[in-house]
């Protein structure tokens, strides 16, 4: 998440808005919240209510829940969709943002 807070301001330029989903309560999201000062939404999801929407593998071999990217639209479409196969298979924040770069050029529709 450090990464994501390097290039938050980047990323509100391009009209996104950052919402990481995971799987600790309330109580656990809110205080990793604070003590490291996160300026994005963090959302519990411990029930995988969300992970599921979004087809997040889950993979108890390597640590739980895969990581997943995912480019929703202000219409509520996802546009792009990344699934990580380990821990580390994480897109860097320039190619997000690169994405990010085209759909804003691109007329909706």
């Amino acid at each position: 998440m450090a990464q994501l807070r390097q290039d938050y301001r980047e990323f509100i330029n391009r009209q996104a808005e950052i919402i990481v989903v995971g799987p600790e309560d309330a109580a656990a999201f809110e205080a990793y919240w604070r003590t490291n000062d996160l300026p994005f939404t963090g959302l519990p999801d411990p029930k995988a209510s969300v992970l599921k929407l979004y087809g997040q593998e889950v993979n108890l071999f390597k640590l739980g829940r895969m990581p997943a990217q995912v480019i929703v639209d202000k219409a509520g479409v996802a546009r792009f969709v990344h699934y990580g196969h380990s821990m580390s298979d994480i897109p860097e924040n320039a190619e997000v943002l690169e994405i990010l770069t085209q759909l804003n050029a691109t007329p909706a529709g």
